[in-house]
């Protein structure tokens, strides 16, 4: 016992240092030392100035090309042109990009975007500034979906044929959307501890006696959203683009590079397209204030995941009877736990939810066979399963769990299968598999708290809740409410999100019966372990 409390307090420890750590990478991201000597003023030593502070009148050029370098005015089009460039001023404009025969050919089209001098031609200014963005990228379309029993006419069925045929290829798609920034802040850099992630986007000058920094222009990729891409066909030859310009402070333009290189790095170890959009969708699509509250929330759902994860393990381990517990709601948990982990595979959700999702379906299968007392062994090559036997007590568990099913039978099973014909009939899937998952999954989602009855039943026929695994319950009734803010951050099918919510009127009953029937400490439990010793009685005396 002291064992496990060293470790769970080990485990808080780690998440505490964890959460304390960020908070001071956080801090030194957001907050930038400036050059102690700029006070005086003047050419101090050692200082980069900024060169906005000289007030120039700038002008803002973007053209496209399939080059990935260019030298001089040659192969690009203009396609935007803003004089007298305000960097305080908020603007958005669409205009109409011709797309080359390259980049339909699943070619790269190119973004430069030149912030210089007004009346001079960027490759004619010396201090100009600018950036390279792709407006194209690689990505496996989406599956077409088809009504199962009808089909569609002819020419949809040859598209869907075709995308079919490619569904594993990626195609080109256009990003619609380019984002700038410009850091706007008079802010003194000092020149011998520069900060590495902004050192990159600064390019320097020497006017006089100070060294300046142009204007810092920054690409804000994290805007680039998968909703937003397009597909580019053979036939296209113009795409619409949305260029839009925020000014950015210098603490947000360093938090945004690391999220940025983070969500890269992702793409890096594997990460697809999608997965990475979901969370430049936490990034982008929530204010900085809601965003820190996601990093908290996010840790203690960690935290809270590990350790219900290692308390109902520790639990089924040594688990030697079922007396208490409802083998038939063990049995449909780990067939609903293994249906949603299916469901969301299929639905190509976030890695955020699918890996929980799977470590949970593992889990739920290795405590089915704890349940059934199953062993494996080995002849040969051949595996023989065997089930164990159970004692009276067990028994009569058993017929409280199977009287709880029979009536819970009555109602299920109609909904199910009533909702799967109706489905069927008039929702798209874009394959009978699909259908099936989605069938089996709407009928969890939608009646899953009924698997959970049995349970309850059995614990109101015993008028005990001693039997259960408390402290694992106890972590996941706060993922549980974890999840509810989750449900409106993080992208999802719908069933899923209402999923959570269900969740928490089961957890409530639950603790409705541990008041209703409190638990007797001083009885020996199914381990044989005593929580509070009956003092002795003394010897009456005739």
């Amino acid at each position: 016992m002291l064992s496990r409390s060293s470790f769970t307090s080990l485990v808080v420890g780690m998440f505490a240092v964890y959460v304390a750590h960020t908070c001071w990478v956080m801090y030194g991201i957001v907050y930038t030392r400036p050059c102690p000597a700029a006070g005086g003023g003047g050419a101090a030593a050692g200082c980069v100035w900024p060169y906005l502070a000289r007030r120039p009148k700038l002008q803002l050029s973007v053209y496209t090309t399939t080059r990935s370098s260019i030298g001089a005015e040659s192969n690009i089009d203009l396609i935007l042109n803003v004089e007298d460039f305000d960097i305080e001023s908020k603007f958005e404009r669409t205009v109409n990009v011709s797309v080359p025969k390259k980049t339909r050919n699943n070619g790269t089209l190119y973004a430069y975007i030149f912030l210089h001098h007004a009346g001079i031609l960027p490759w004619h200014d010396s201090k100009q500034v600018h950036v390279v963005s792709p407006l194209t990228t690689y990505m496996v379309p989406k599956p077409e979906e088809i009504n199962l029993l009808t089909g569609e006419s002819a020419t949809q069925q040859i598209e869907a044929e075709k995308q079919t045929n490619a569904l594993d290829e990626p195609v080109s798609h256009w990003r619609s959307r380019l984002t700038l920034n410009v850091m706007v802040e008079d802010f003194v850099f000092d020149g011998s501890s520069l900060p590495a992630d902004v050192h990159r986007y600064m390019k320097m000058v020497q006017l006089g006696k100070t060294v300046h920094y142009l204007p810092i222009l920054f690409i804000d990729q994290l805007s680039n959203r998968v909703k937003d891409l397009m597909v580019i066909n053979r036939s296209t030859t113009e795409l619409p683009l949305t260029v839009s310009y925020d000014k950015i402070s210098l603490g947000k333009l360093r938090f945004w590079i690391h999220m940025q290189d983070a969500v890269y790095s992702l793409q890096q170890f594997g990460f697809s397209e999608k997965d990475a959009d979901e969370v430049k969708g936490i990034f982008v699509d929530t204010n900085l204030y809601f965003l820190a509250l996601t990093f908290f929330v996010a840790a203690f759902h960690l935290l809270f995941d590990f350790l219900a994860f290692k308390n109902d393990i520790s639990f089924w381990k040594k688990k030697r009877s079922m007396i208490g517990m409802s083998t038939k709601a063990v049995l449909w948990r780990c067939f609903s736990t293994v249906v949603i982990f299916l469901f969301l595979l299929d639905e190509q959700t976030s890695l955020l939810v699918l890996i929980p999702a799977g470590i949970g379906a593992a889990i739920e299968l290795w405590k089915v066979k704890k349940a059934l007392k199953m062993t494996i062994k080995w002849q040969g090559l051949r595996p023989k399963i065997q089930f164990g036997t159970y004692n009276d007590s067990e028994k009569k568990t058993e017929e409280y769990d199977t009287q709880a099913m029979k009536y819970l039978s009555y109602l299920l099973y109609p909904l199910c299968i009533g909702g799967a014909c109706y489905s069927l009939l008039n929702v798209k899937y874009k394959s009978w598999y699909s259908w099936l998952i989605n069938s089996f999954v709407n009928g969890v989602y939608a009646f899953g708290f009924l698997f959970m009855l049995p349970q309850l039943f059995v614990n109101y026929k015993m008028k005990s809740v001693a039997h259960l695994p408390w402290k694992a319950f106890t972590y996941k009734a706060f993922n549980t409410f974890i999840d509810d803010i989750f449900a409106f951050i993080i992208t999802m099918p719908t069933s899923h999100r209402l999923a959570c919510f269900r969740d928490d009127v089961v957890f409530l009953v639950y603790l409705y019966q541990r008041w209703l029937y409190p638990v007797d400490k001083s009885r020996v439990n199914e381990y044989g372990e005593c929580y509070e010793e009956k003092p002795k009685k003394k010897a009456h005396r005739e």
